[in-house]
């Protein structure tokens, strides 16, 4: 490897970033391909990549590429959490629970094994065990606030379908009818870019 190869590297991220910045979408996607291409082993420019093919509608290529950054960076928790975020709101709960798996193994004080669980009992129907859990993630998540807008916006919509789903004593509330739980889902991912 030349010196000149990390300098390549690192300005094809820049660009691709303040593409991004720039909500040049297009232009984006293009600087990650190149920075992917640059440093094939890197999984960073394939998550960049997989939010902003997410961001502009295009799903299945966005899946792809964040199922390439997991294969390329295993040890990076976002990349696995927003694959299978992709894979839960398109109807694939089973799936994307199996992707969570290796999130459930971080430490307690990480917000995402408290959002899978979440999922988890959402996919499920535990509306109030997913508040619960949901809760206890944004308690935790001190870094990412796009990342807690986007939970927020699931509780808003669990409160919204089953507005005597929280957490209490007596036992759990009212739960939505299971067309109304595809409706949320369908809801959430049409809500704007992984995060």
């Amino acid at each position: 490897m030349t010196n000149s190869e990390p300098i390549a590297f690192d300005a094809l991220m820049s660009q691709g970033m303040a593409a991004s910045q720039a909500n040049d979408g297009a232009q984006a996607v293009e600087w990650f391909q190149k920075a992917s291409a640059a440093e094939p082993a890197a999984g960073l420019p394939q998550f960049l990549l997989g939010a902003e093919l997410a961001s502009m509608g295009n799903m299945d290529q966005a899946e792809a590429a964040f199922a390439n950054a997991t294969r390329l960076a295993p040890d990076f928790p976002m990349a696995r959490y927003q694959l299978g975020l992709l894979q839960f709101s398109s109807g694939r709960a089973a799936i994307a629970l199996l992707t969570w798996q290796p999130l459930l193994h971080l430490p307690d004080s990480d917000p995402l094994p408290h959002f899978v669980n979440g999922f988890a009992a959402l996919a499920q129907d535990r509306f109030d065990e997913a508040l619960r859990h949901y809760e206890q993630g944004l308690a935790l998540n001190t870094t990412n606030d796009a990342l807690s807008g986007d939970i927020e916006k699931i509780i808003a919509g669990i409160k919204a379908l089953a507005p005597n789903a929280a957490p209490s004593a007596d036992g759990p509330g009212e739960l939505p009818a299971e067309s109304d739980t595809h409706v949320l889902l369908a809801n959430y991912q049409q809500q704007g870019r992984p995060h």
